[in-house]
């Protein structure tokens, strides 16, 4: 388990809580905008009332901290921050929080979460002690974690956060012995999908669902009947892995490329130089890279992508890009749609393919699951158990 405080246990009121919890909920409003940077909210509290409060809302923007105490003005002074992460202590794009903090006068600061980047680990709450401030950390630090778990990923892994998304039938299957899969699940469930990927940096798919499905990846939400839950109106960066250069030029997930949004089409030297220049043309970025397997290297893929600021990653693949990410150890999180449907049929594909695991005690676990039901299809979702991991490290705030 990550340190908190020192080893000091601490005592939390139920004030404590209530205020922690608000900032939690401010925190959210970040959803799908303030990536690659994590959701964070503060709440100040003057004599028994919040006095300020604030979000982070996008990069380069305030800071939470900050937003919370220009709203609080002088009543900032003598009062209590909530944050949901450690102050920042060095210059970014944004002046350091723990010095504002010690400017405005604040007597005790309540933070969930310690920050492990190399320009904080511990260095704002120092900071903050060193002049007087009274500091305790690690009230609802599960929760805010695991609010920021795609984040927790980015920065400890420098990769994007992977979440794979799958629909299937009860029996499993994923389309019929055809290839025909629209639709397995209702438009309930349909538009849940279109508000995960508003929330999350880019779509990822495989050559094989575009070849199949020609499939857009954009976000079409239905204003007469919004999804519920946070959700944003941003345009995903779309991601196909096509090893060989078979992309028809006709495919629906090229239009807008450059224009409404980033296309990213990743290949290998395999794909020839017209498909590439094509691309490029219609303002596609190509990755283009070495051969793992004579596949695309989707580890150095995801550690570029990583650097060029995408956060995570909502995959919508067929089998075979499923099971190389879950080969490779690269899903964090999986949500699955089952529809009260049966296809049958010996050839028709299931989720995941890959080489798999050998035996039961090896499968993927999926924790902190949750359950929902859209219309009659049901979703399961959780993030997945990787050995060792008893709880969720700290992210940056940067």
């Amino acid at each position: 388990m990550f340190l908190l405080s020192q080893g000091v246990p601490q005592q939390w009121t139920a004030e404590d809580r209530k205020y922690m919890e608000e900032a939690l909920r401010l925190a959210r409003l970040g959803l799908g905008t303030a990536s690659p940077n994590p959701m964070v909210g503060a709440v100040v509290v003057n004599e028994g009332r919040i006095v300020g409060t604030g979000y982070h809302e996008r990069p380069g923007r305030p800071h939470a901290e900050a937003v919370a105490l220009e709203a609080a003005g002088e009543k900032a002074r003598g009062a209590t921050l909530y944050v949901t992460l450690e102050p920042c202590s060095h210059y970014g794009r944004t002046p350091p929080c723990a010095d504002l903090i010690i400017q405005r006068g604040v007597r005790r600061v309540v933070a969930a979460m310690e920050d492990p980047n190399p320009l904080v680990a511990g260095r704002g709450f120092a900071r903050l002690r060193d002049a007087g401030v009274d500091v305790s950390v690690g009230l609802l630090q599960d929760a805010a974690a695991e609010l920021n778990e795609a984040f927790i990923t980015y920065i400890t892994k420098r990769r994007p956060f992977i979440h794979l998304k799958t629909a299937m039938s009860l029996d499993g299957k994923i389309a019929c012995h055809t290839g025909a899969s629209q639709w397995i699940t209702g438009p309930l469930a349909r538009q849940e999908v279109h508000r995960l990927r508003s929330v999350h940096d880019g779509i990822m798919v495989g050559i094989g669902t575009v070849l199949a499905d020609d499939p857009r990846l954009t976000v079409r939400l239905d204003p007469e009947n919004p999804p519920e839950g946070p959700y944003t109106h941003l345009h995903p960066i779309r991601i196909v892995v096509d090893s060989k250069g078979r992309l028809p030029l006709s495919a629906r997930v090229l239009e807008g490329a450059g224009e409404q949004t980033e296309v990213i089409v990743a290949t290998t030297a395999a794909a020839p130089a017209s498909f590439v220049q094509a691309l490029r043309d219609r303002g596609v970025r190509v990755w283009q890279g070495d051969a793992a397997n004579g596949r695309v290297d989707l580890q150095a893929l995801l550690e570029d992508l990583a650097e060029f600021g995408i956060g995570s990653i909502l995959v919508e693949a067929g089998p075979t890009l499923a099971g190389a990410l879950f080969d490779l150890d690269l899903v964090d999180r999986v949500t699955t749609f089952i529809a009260p449907l049966i296809i049958g049929g010996e050839k028709a594909p299931t989720s995941v393919g890959g080489v798999g695991a050998a035996h039961p005690d090896q499968g993927r676990r999926l924790v902190r699951v949750q359950t929902r039901q859209f219309g009659p299809d049901l979703m399961i979702t959780g993030s997945v158990q990787r050995e060792g991991a008893q709880c969720s490290p700290a992210l940056s705030k940067k």
